[in-house]
């Protein structure tokens, strides 16, 4: 077996075609030691790390994200409005007119199993200004953590903290 880092698409591909060679290869279940096992694990690793470097999959935006696990459970608005402090809130919420308050971004995590990240990665909109965001990155143990925090999302294509 000679595998190596994917680095192209024809090699990714290449990679995804003995993944189902190997699956489709037997009916019977792949022993994770054996030598197929091994071979699928290390294939499956090194398919996802080329995965996550060229397609990478970003938060969904926090009202498309709680709209989802409403639909995803059956609920309807009248059925959480008290995470929200009520119907017509709940309403201006869903319809971007509203932003999430801390404590509703708590309780959708508690009661609906919304994670965090979804209901916050992507607040786009919430920046400090020009002045009061210079004025902070000049104190120098913030902007040693800003740069390596910046660095790190440009890595991860998450959306950028400015």
């Amino acid at each position: 077996m000679v595998t190596k880092i994917l680095k192209t698409e024809e090699e990714y591909e290449i990679a995804c075609k003995k993944i189902y060679k190997i699956i489709k290869k037997s009916e019977k279940a792949i022993e994770p030691n054996s030598q197929e096992g091994e071979e699928l694990e290390l294939l499956s690793l090194l398919v996802e790390k080329f995965e996550q470097e060229h397609y990478p999959i970003e938060a969904p935006d926090p009202i498309e994200a709680i709209i989802f696990r409403m639909e995803q459970v059956g609920l309807k608005q009248v059925d959480i409005a008290a995470l929200f402090g009520g119907k017509t809130r709940i309403s201006e919420i869903l319809n971007k007119k509203r932003p999430l308050s801390l404590k509703m971004i708590v309780l959708l995590n508690r009661y609906l199993d919304i994670p965090l990240e979804s209901l916050i990665l992507n607040n786009k909109e919430i920046k400090l200004d020009t002045k009061k965001r210079e004025e902070l990155l000049k104190v120098p143990s913030i902007e040693a953590s800003y740069i390596r925090n910046s660095k790190l999302v440009k890595t991860q294509n998450v959306i950028s903290p400015t």
